[in-house]
């Protein structure tokens, strides 16, 4: 089958920044193993400037919203965006040639799909899960290459301190982030404090705090492109488990990332990496809840600052 008479592949990931650049191993893989397809990743439309660096086209949909209709009949579907048996529905309802899924008991059609397994790591989860329905995938293939552009601001050599989180239980204090930037800025670095618009009052607290100058905050100031400029062309990257992590390790810009409450066992930088450096305490917790987990709380300014000295420069 086709759409709009093109033979195509769809995946659906209709989920953020990060969870878009953990599946890129495996989009990569389905564009080696469909080349004269067209690839259309069903997810954000905000996302669409990073899914075209790896060669997906991306059709605007929300989380567990139905396909659009030209997205129906396609040759392949492939769910990565969970186990189902919502998002199983989503895909099947768009009726494709072939679906690539895990088993759900709740959806006969999945049954002998490759089996969930919990607590594996994100990009391996939907490598694995091409490999044994018949494509191979590499966990490996993160890099990105820096988007075309100048980076804003001086964020060029600086140390980047990205200080936002989806939830407040990813968010270190930001009077931490703070003292970081200070002793950063102290030590002769040039610092800039990354965010959405949403986030700008954080960023604005952590640069006041930090004494740094106005123009070192660009929370609020780039899109989604703009801020991957910057990350690609920081020094060093300093946040949580954030989408900004994740565009780090594509980058392979160097980072300390804070982790807690989840486990970047699951959500991590490839293990064994020095030019990313991973502080968690070993809990886990309800990465959704209202107020930052303790294990992140456990994570002190000295031991950031020491792993961001070890990080050296790029």
């Amino acid at each position: 089958m086709a759409v709009d008479g093109a033979p195509t592949v769809i995946a659906l990931r209709a989920l953020g920044l990060g969870d878009l650049l953990t599946s890129i191993p495996a989009l990569r893989a389905l564009g080696r193993a469909y080349p004269t397809h067209r690839l259309v990743l069903a997810g954000p439309g905000p996302l669409a400037p990073l899914a075209e660096l790896v060669g997906w086209r991306l059709a605007p949909v929300g989380e567990l919203e139905p396909l659009p209709a030209e997205l129906h009949g396609a040759d392949l579907a492939v769910n990565l965006h969970g186990r189902g048996p919502q998002s199983h529905h989503v895909v099947g309802e768009a009726d494709p040639g072939r679906v690539i899924w895990f088993e759900h008991p709740s959806v006969p059609d999945s049954h002998g799909s490759p089996a969930w397994r919990p607590s594996e790591h994100e990009v391996r989860r939907w490598c694995r899960l091409l490999r044994e329905s018949g494509v191979p995938a590499d966990p490996a293939d993160l890099h990105l290459d820096p988007p075309p552009g100048n980076p804003p601001g001086p964020s060029a050599g600086a140390t980047l301190i990205h200080p936002g989180a989806a939830s407040p239980a990813r968010r270190w204090p930001a009077e931490r982030f703070a003292a970081v930037a200070r002793a950063e800025a102290d030590s002769g670095r040039r610092v800039v404090v990354t965010g959405s618009r949403a986030e700008v009052p954080l960023a604005l607290t952590v640069a006041s705090k930090a004494s740094l100058p106005s123009e070192a905050v660009l929370a609020g100031l780039t899109d989604l492109m703009g801020l991957a400029r910057a990350v690609a062309a920081a020094d060093r990257v300093i946040c949580g488990d954030t989408g900004v992590a994740h565009l780090a390790t594509a980058f392979g810009t160097p980072s300390v990332l804070l982790f807690g409450p989840s486990s970047p066992d699951e959500w991590g930088p490839p293990q064994g990496c020095a030019r990313h450096q991973v502080l968690w305490a070993g809990t886990t917790g309800n990465p959704h809840a209202g107020a930052p987990h303790e294990g992140l709380l456990d994570i002190g300014v000295s031991q950031a600052l020491d792993a961001l000295s070890g990080l050296g420069t790029r």
